[in-house]
């Protein structure tokens, strides 16, 4: 009977899935996530946070996981790093050249609780390449459950040297409850897609919803960009500082709706598709099947819940696609399949879509380059 009695008053299991913006705000409340500079409210998104680098970073010969048991600042120390000051006006990281900053925030997760990492939006179309490490991490981008330590990012510039500064925000992180991700499968996703669109024509559907790239247009019309060699550094906390003739080529609509990717060099393109993330999910893109090309899409992959809505209901927003070729020359065509959007539960509604606050820079967007560019 008493074991009747303390199941009847055991509180219910709370749902898994990703934490919204009310929750992470309430973890930072009870110190699960703290940092030394206390959290801006413009960090905070519907269902990640913004992460900040610290007042340093470490220029490094190459990348690193510090594996199990080793901390990052230990596995640092044996590469022999070069200081470099982010304190006032900060410093410029070289293209090509790879560092290690320690970030603002750190962690202190109760158990249950993980996170993963990406890049921000305006990260991946300035093609800066950044990934989180965690103290005795075998993962990039991935916090294991009850982890308590700091967090340290990976940044490598790639068509553009660029200007960061303490308090710079690069990558943004999710905090997941109840273990690993509760996605939606194919038919959960058809079942969305007829009480209310996903994307505004067919839906694809293999291992997530898939996007395919547009390259149609009409004469003369702007279909994508390709980022200049040697263009001058970038202040990534400069909004609409620089005209975008001065880092990108136009690439036009061709008759024959085609793009031969050169190798190394980077693109902005766009989804053929619009789409919109309900208000009680949220996606990520997760890269194509290798097999199906020689390319890397997408290094920003978080959609938060709420992107794209519009007003009538229907989506509004294509997926911006940050497109580089590996080794050799490769061919694109419109509506060739690039990526995938997986789409996984919100533990709790968020309390703020994407598109409500200040910081939604891409709510309705089509093929757009970030907002460093006028």
């Amino acid at each position: 009977m008493k074991q009747d009695n303390e199941a009847e008053l055991a509180p219910p299991a709370r749902p898994a899935g990703l934490l919204a913006r009310q929750r992470i705000l309430a973890l930072a409340h009870t110190g699960a996530v703290s940092a030394a500079t206390p959290i801006d409210p413009g960090q905070l998104q519907p269902a990640s946070l913004d992460l900040r680098l610290g007042p340093e970073a470490y220029r490094v010969r190459a990348s690193f996981l510090p594996g199990r048991g080793t901390s990052v600042h230990e596995r640092l120390n044996s590469l022999n790093p070069e200081r470099v000051s982010l304190a006032g006006e900060g410093a410029v990281l070289e293209k090509g050249i790879v560092y290690i900053a320690p970030l603002i925030e750190r962690l202190a997760l109760p158990a249950g609780v993980s996170g993963a990492a990406n890049p921000k939006s305006s990260t991946g179309r300035l093609d800066i390449f950044t990934r989180l490490i965690a103290d005795g991490s075998d993962a990039f981008d991935a916090v294991p459950e009850g982890y308590a330590g700091p967090l340290w990012a990976e940044i490598s510039p790639r068509s553009f040297s660029v200007r960061v500064r303490e308090g710079t925000r690069l990558n943004q992180l999710r905090l997941r409850e109840g273990g690993g991700a509760v996605v939606l499968d194919a038919d959960a996703l058809r079942a969305r897609h007829e009480a209310a669109p996903l994307v505004d024509g067919a839906l694809s559907v293999r291992d997530g919803l898939i996007v395919h790239v547009g390259l149609s247009g009409e004469a003369g019309e702007i279909v994508g960009y390709r980022a200049i060699k040697n263009s001058d550094v970038i202040d990534v906390d400069r909004v609409a500082g620089y005209a975008a003739a001065d880092f990108w080529e136009p690439i036009v609509s061709r008759a024959d709706r085609r793009l031969v990717l050169d190798p190394e060099a980077f693109y902005i393109l766009a989804s053929r598709e619009r789409m919109q993330i309900p208000a009680d999910l949220a996606a990520e893109m997760a890269p194509i099947d290798p097999a199906i090309g020689e390319f890397r899409v997408h290094y920003a992959g978080f959609f938060d819940p709420g992107f794209g809505q519009g007003r009538d209901g229907r989506p509004s927003a294509r997926a911006v696609l940050e497109v580089r070729s590996r080794d050799v020359p490769f061919l694109l065509e419109d509506g060739q399949p690039v990526g995938r959007l997986v789409f996984e539960t919100l533990a709790d509604a968020a309390d703020e879509l994407y598109g409500a606050g200040e910081t939604s820079n891409y709510q309705h967007q089509g093929l757009k380059l970030s907002k460093h560019f006028r």
